[in-house]
Parts: structure tokens; C-alpha cells; sequence
């Protein structure tokens, strides 16, 4: 009979759920039974990518973003009494879905309530230390308290340089067991023609997704070469249509996104951390955007752009003319080393 182990990303953009793909597909070679438990975009993605796993519905975080920068810890700290009931009421649930569905294993990308001291317990995350401006001390230390609930931690980066997370993924003391996995992607690199000068794909949480949406539209409707804009919203039928020299998709599954990916000769993103490790699996040139306000995206951006890797700039700085700085960065070099999960998953093996 095979094992059954609970993995439940946050709903929080797409990226802890589709780098959650490539671990779902391990277990199911791992002779694992995966069951998947998340809620919203998150949970309807993995739905559409894997119709025959049991999906559970969680109490959602309903996390949203500020419009304005400044606004972002303020509007996260008016956030977090329902923030922490949904984390109370999610630790709740899985007491009875572990009886329910046979669990012994949980793996959490950063959910904070989905543990149990029953069953060995993982938490997934790259930021071990939580940027948040001159708060940061405290948002790292609240996260760490979280973090020591769970038997391990896996960090999906490289324990040494080169690496992608910096300074996010690697600080020395942490009073629990740390895991380097090396980098996670759902994707392979493809030789193949270009078929897209530009690939535009959007990610986040509103409502920041759609005012770069709006502002991108805006600035490809007139751009000569061949774009594709992934609008990264999960809709029950995926759609493309056509307005001049631009190709506009709602979403795209995992075998799509990976051949469209592969045929475009530059991405235009956000700097979130699973996108990153895509593009570097990939070893695509891209150019980021990271969401206002999110400390974790400017670093990542910033530091990638010192490296002389991937150019970016500020969301309502943004305009066609900054990409003719493409030709002094270096774009990512190929990432192509393999996780060890057969290792990993012993912690569910058991005696």
C-alpha cells in the first residue's frame, strides 16, 4: 500500500505551487501517494496539473498586496489577525485530514500551520532571512520560530556559491536541521528555434499583478517583434487571442509553458524566487520587474543585476527603451543540477 504524504504550497502568486510540481512528480515515482492541499489560484493550478491526486481545500491566507509601495508592511501588519486565524484553523484541519487520508509525511512550502507532531513534518522556504526593511531582525526571527515547528527545513538553492537566494537562503546558527536541495524547476531546456522575441509572465498577488499587466499591455501594443503575454491568472478554460504582433494567454499549463518558454529569446517578469529558478534551469535572458514593496524581490533583483546577470528596474519606471540595456547582461548561466528525493524522502520511509 502505498504511503500517502500531504504537500500544501502557499497561496501566494503561483511559484510555491509550481515549484511544488517537480516534488509531486518525485513522489509519485517514489511510489508515494501525493495528496494536495492548498487553496485558490494555488490549489486550482495543481488541480489542472495533476486531475487524478486528491486536493483538500485549506482556509485561505487571502493575502493581498498594497497599491502603493510605501503601504506594504502596513497593509500586511492590518492583515495578520486573519492571517493567523487561517494559520490556526488550517493546523486544525490537518489533525483531521491526516486521519482521514492515511498521512505520514507532510510537506509545507511555507504554510505555517500545516504540521503535526505525529507525522514527520518538512517546511519548504528560500528566505531563512526575511527582508522587511528595519524590521528585519523581527520578521526573520518570527519566521525562524515558525520554522523550528517542522522536523526539517529544505532550502531549494546550493548550500555554496554559486547560488541563487544570497544572503536570503544562507546564514549561519539556525536552531534546526537545513536541508540544501539545490534549485527546483518544473522545466527542461530545449534546443529549438525562437518563436517570440519577447515572452511577457505575470505572476503575484493583486493588485499589483494586474496594474503591471495594464502597464505591460500598454507598452507591447505597438512593438514590432513577436510577443507572447501570460497573464498568470487561473481561469477554468485556458484562452489566447491575438491583437496585433502580440499573442495574449490567461495561463498555461506546465508541457505549454515549458515549450513556450524554450521558443522565446527574452523574458519579462517579476524577480519572484521560483521564476528565478526556472529561468536559470533554463538559462534564459530575461529582464525583471520586482512587485513593489517586496523587499524579497528587489534584493533578488538587485543582486542579480550586480552580478552582471539580469537588468531590472522599478515597476513605474518601466519602459521598451530599458530593454536596449539586454546587450550588458550575461543572462543566466544553465542549471541543470538534479535533486536527490530518493534521499530526501527517507524521512517518510519509516523504520
Amino acid at each position: 500500500m502505498k504511503k500517502s504524504i500531504l504537500i500544501a504550497p502557499l497561496n501566494w502568486g503561483l511559484g510555491h505551487a509550481t515549484r511544488c510540481i517537480p516534488i509531486i512528480n518525485a513522489l509519485i515515482a517514489q511510489n508515494f501517494e501525493p495528496v494536495i492541499a492548498s487553496d485558490g489560484a494555488a490549489l486550482e493550478l495543481l488541480q489542472k496539473e495533476f486531475p487524478n491526486l486528491e486536493c483538500i481545500e485549506l482556509p485561505s491566507y487571502n493575502i493581498e498586496y498594497s497599491k502603493k509601495r510605501m503601504f506594504f508592511r502596513l497593509k500586511l501588519l492590518l492583515d495578520s489577525p486573519k492571517m493567523m486565524k487561517a494559520i490556526k484553523a488550517e493546523n486544525e484541519a490537518i489533525k483531521s485530514i491526516i486521519e482521514a487520508h492515511n498521512i505520514v509525511g507532510i510537506i509545507s512550502d511555507n504554510r505555517f500551520g500545516v504540521y503535526n507532531e505525529s507525522v514527520p513534518s518538512v517546511f519548504i522556504t528560500h528566505q531563512l532571512q526575511v527582508l522587511s526593511g528595519n524590521t528585519t531582525w523581527l520578521s526573520t526571527k518570527l519566521h525562524q520560530k515558525i520554522i523550528k515547528r517542522f522536523d526539517e527545513c529544505w532550502v531549494p538553492d546550493n548550500k555554496n556559491a554559486p547560488n541563487l537566494s544570497g544572503k536570503l537562503g544562507h546564514i549561519n546558527g539556525m536552531p534546526f536541521t537545513i536541508k540544501y536541495i539545490g534549485p527546483l524547476s518544473r522545466f527542461e531546456k530545449k534546443n529549438c528555434d525562437y518563436r517570440y522575441e519577447i515572452m511577457v509572465l505575470l505572476s503575484g498577488p493583486e493588485p499589483q499583478r494586474s496594474i503591471l499587466e495594464e502597464k505591460l499591455l500598454g507598452e507591447f501594443k505597438n512593438y514590432n517583434g513577436k510577443v507572447l503575454f501570460v497573464k498568470g491568472i487561473i481561469e477554468e478554460e485556458q484562452t489566447t487571442t491575438a491583437s496585433g504582433s502580440m499573442t495574449i494567454c490567461n495561463y498555461m499549463t506546465s508541457d505549454t509553458l515549458q515549450k513556450a518558454l524554450n521558443e522565446s529569446k527574452l523574458i519579462v517578469s517579476r524577480s519572484g524566487y521560483t521564476t528565478i529558478m526556472d529561468l536559470a534551469k533554463l538559462g534564459k535572458k530575461a529582464f525583471f520587474i520586482p512587485t513593489p514593496g517586496q523587499f524579497e524581490q528587489e534584493y533578488l533583483a538587485k543582486r542579480l543585476s550586480q552580478q552582471g546577470f539580469v537588468p531590472s528596474c522599478k515597476q513605474d519606471e518601466f519602459s521598451i527603451d530599458k530593454l536596449e540595456t539586454m546587450n550588458n547582461f550575461a543572462g543566466f548561466e544553465t542549471v541543470d543540477d538534479e535533486v536527490d528525493f530518493e534521499r530526501l524522502f527517507d524521512l517518510f520511509k519509516g523504520k
